[in-house]
């Protein structure tokens, strides 16, 4: 039998051209994902066949099978809008050739390639819905092959290189990213909230020298409603330091311990999903209730509860911009009801 020494192309993978399939969100958070598609590997064929020519032998046949499913799994953490660390698992699949020739013989290789990486991710915002972006990090690869001879020996099947592309479509869950802050705008002071006047009972003359007694006038309930710019901070459920219409709510509790089952009730704007939106409202709602029963009021007396982005004030269109922030103002609120305000007769 011949020596013969074989030099084989399979494509060890530039893995760098397995990119990641989607433009980073503005927010931060975990996101992870996965790509699937089809993995092309650059066998050589016309140096194995010269290699098997010049130790003496003749090419009758060649197959090659080069194309074979990949994917890739990744997950990664977003720091702000311009940077990520991403790490991921790779595997491109199993290439293999089969050369005949004469003398009679023939030359089998496969190769398997799957492995690691790591990358720091640098983004350019271009627009809303694209980005630019760049990696750079390292990678593990392991590679599994083998090579066998009928009627052939061999000295040295790994000689050559390759490359390997995988063209793949993947998809991306981000987990728990707020919607980026956009700059705070100026908003309108809100409507003053009327206070009920009760009149003061006018006595009525009489011939008789008894007075005549005049009923005092039935409690009135009335309902404030708050603007979150005087309480809150934008996308924040921590009460600013100072609530002078909370202390008029709270004095007005303490003075009557017969008004029960006052609701607190908080709103956003439609922007952010519903699921944030539903706990932020909640959020605002205790945040109120705790702020009243710090200053007196029994817990037992107020009910809180959140309504996320229900029951709009204010319909706007258009893109989310310091515009469009300023023109849902209105939904931004909280209600509070129902407080009895009475005045007793003099």
């Amino acid at each position: 039998m011949k020596m013969i020494r074989a030099s084989v192309t399979l494509g060890l993978v530039a893995l760098t051209a397995v990119a990641a399939p989607f433009a980073m969100a503005d927010d931060s958070g975990l996101y992870i994902g996965g790509n699937i598609g089809q993995s092309r590997a650059t066998i050589d064929e016309e140096r194995i066949v010269n290699s098997l020519a010049g130790a003496g032998f003749t090419t009758t046949g060649f197959e090659d099978d080069n194309r074979d499913l990949g994917f890739k799994l990744f997950g990664g953490y977003q720091f702000n809008k311009y940077l990520a660390l991403e790490g991921g698992y790779f595997d491109l699949g199993k290439f293999d050739f089969t050369a005949t020739g004469l003398p009679p013989g023939t030359l089998s290789g496969n190769i398997k390639i799957k492995g690691v990486n790591l990358d720091v991710v640098g983004i350019l915002p271009i627009t809303e819905k694209f980005s630019a972006f760049g990696r750079v990090g390292a990678n593990y690869a392991k590679v599994e092959d083998s090579f066998v001879g009928g009627g052939y020996r061999i000295d040295d099947a790994v000689g050559n290189d390759g490359d390997i592309d995988l063209i793949s479509a993947g998809l991306v869950f981000r987990f728990g990213g707020a919607p980026p802050a956009a700059p705070r705008a100026e908003e309108p002071a809100p409507e003053p909230v009327a206070k009920a006047v009760v009149a003061e009972p006018v006595p009525v003359p009489v011939p008789a020298p008894a007075p005549v007694v005049v009923p005092p006038p039935a409690p009135r309930f009335q309902k404030y409603t708050l603007s979150v710019t005087e309480l809150f901070a934008f996308d924040s459920a921590e009460l600013q330091k100072s609530q002078p219409k909370l202390d008029e709510i709270a004095n007005v509790l303490m003075n009557d311990s017969t008004i029960d089952d006052v609701l607190i009730v908080g709103y956003t704007d439609r922007i952010g999903s519903d699921t944030y939106n539903q706990k932020l409202s909640e959020r605002r709602a205790q945040a109120i209730k705790k702020y009243l029963v710090g200053r007196g009021v029994k817990a037992e007396r107020l009910v809180a509860k959140g309504k996320g982005k229900s029951s709009p004030i204010a319909s706007c269109t258009g893109k989310k911009n310091v515009a469009l922030i300023k023109c849902l103002a209105p939904n931004r609120r909280v209600e509070i009801e129902k407080i009895t305000a009475t005045r007793p007769v003099k």
